[in-house]
């Protein structure tokens, strides 16, 4: 974060995200903020709030986009959850609280993953002499006598040596892959768990977590006997020493560090949870889901399997498109959470060309790699790109907005015969111009019932 100003921050996403600069300043002053605030002195660090922010735009703008990017920018916790999800506490459902405790989920099997990575080394030496004691058990092993040994001192030699140069010219074999094919028996923990299902109106999630824990607790581990290819027992073996390896207490403290310093969640559809109460009892989905997601917001302690977590610090990021309701319907509490507002704009023909072409992983770009695999070249002319701008425009318009999602079905609606085709084509090069998009399209823009329905 240190090399990241809110200038750079902008640039990166710039890399994927076109237009929208209010709102890419807004959420890169934002996380700027977190850096800063790291900086401050201690005692005033705590009293620092992250600044919320509402996303406010219609569908297919960028809102999810630019909250996705962010969390891979600053390598921050991230959770997106969608708001029409949760339920009011005591109701069924997903209550609030099972965001945070995703996101301390998420958090700690990616700091698990990497730390798995860095012993990798380690696990692979490890991994590798287990194996050479089951090719060659120790002499007094019961095995041997039981003629149930592997047979390995036939494979490398039928002159008499020492054990221990046995075990290098075996070593150099099974380096070499010379072992890969041969079989061997290993012992794996069987990890199957009991099913079991509970049936509760409070944390039914974290309940039923509780439950696999304890029974992981209580019963004997359970051995199973295997036959496997040295080539597959290697891997198991590796992954099972670098789990070893690990030092969860760590990563667990750690995580929980990183998601209360540094997490984000990203409430998605939170204008479906707004609105008026009705008048005819309490409304599950609507007014008891903002009471319940308020202290979460303000400040609160949700407890884990993992450990209690603090969410004063998280930075919780919302997006709607407010269509029917207004940010004004929120309860006043949850608006004042909120502080920061940013209005996206409408997508127009300019936006959607740059949107084709420019971003690093642009559509037009997507769809010449897809059919690259199939030897064709396809090559699109400025004019071609400038029409189907100009349809999607104008098809958004006539039926519902739905932004820049609006391009992906009339690509598909363009190339649909040259994927179908593209295996037996002989012609390797093909080329899209300002005909070939009008002859593709025309019948559907015409029609308006059809392109309600397809597009």
């Amino acid at each position: 974060m240190s090399d990241l100003k809110p200038l750079e921050i902008v640039k990166e996403l710039d890399k994927y995200i076109i237009g929208q600069d209010k709102a890419k300043k807004s959420v890169a002053i934002a996380l700027r903020n977190r850096w800063r605030r790291q900086h401050v002195s201690e005692d005033l660090r705590d009293e620092i709030a992250p600044k919320n922010i509402i996303l406010i735009g219609p569908t297919g703008v960028g809102k999810t986009e630019i909250a996705r990017r962010l969390s891979k920018l600053t390598d921050s916790p991230f959770n997106k959850v969608e708001a029409s999800k949760f339920t009011e506490v005591g109701y069924v459902g997903r209550d609030v609280e099972s965001m945070v405790r995703d996101l301390v989920d998420l958090t700690v099997n990616m700091l698990k993953a990497r730390e798995q990575e860095l012993v990798q080394e380690k696990a692979e030496i490890i991994a590798e002499e287990r194996i050479l004691d089951l090719l060659l058990p120790k002499s007094g092993d019961p095995n041997i006598q039981e003629g149930h040994g592997t047979g390995t001192l036939e494979i490398v030699t039928s002159t008499i040596e020492t054990p221990s140069s046995t075990r290098e010219k075996l070593r150099s074999m099974l380096r070499d892959g010379k072992l890969n094919s041969r079989y061997i028996d290993l012992e794996l923990t069987d990890r199957s768990m009991p099913m079991v299902e509970i049936f509760s109106n409070v944390g039914m999630e974290e309940m039923g977590i509780n439950f696999k824990d304890m029974f992981n607790n209580l019963m004997p581990k359970n051995t199973k006997k295997r036959k496997v290819k040295i080539s597959e027992a290697l891997k198991i073996l590796i992954q099972e020493e670098a789990q070893n390896l690990v030092d969860m207490d760590n990563v667990v403290k750690t995580a929980i560090e990183k998601v209360e310093q540094s997490g984000i969640i990203f409430l998605d559809e939170i204008d479906k949870i707004a609105g008026k109460e009705s008048g005819h009892g309490p409304d599950v989905s609507r007014g008891g889901v903002q009471r319940d997601l308020l202290p979460l917001v303000e400040g609160t302690t949700v407890g884990t399997k993992y450990g209690i977590v603090k969410t004063d610090h998280i930075l919780f990021m919302a997006s709607g498109a407010f269509h029917v309701s207004k940010p004004s319907d929120l309860i006043p509490e949850l608006q004042g959470r909120f502080p920061i507002r940013v209005e996206l704009d409408s997508l127009g023909q300019k936006e959607f060309i740059r949107i084709l072409t420019e971003p690093k992983n642009a559509l037009l770009l997507q769809y010449m790699a897809l059919l690259r695999t199939e030897g064709i070249d396809l090559v699109f002319e400025d004019d071609a790109v400038e029409e189907l701008a100009r349809y999607a425009e104008e098809v958004n318009a006539m039926t519902e907005n739905i932004g820049a999602r609006r391009l992906h079905t009339i690509m598909e609606c363009l190339l649909e015969d040259i994927l179908f085709d593209a295996p037996d084509m002989e012609v390797k090069k093909v080329t899209i111009n300002k005909n070939y998009v009008e002859t593709k399209l025309k019948d559907i823009k015409t029609n308006e019932d059809l392109s309600r329905y397809i597009l």
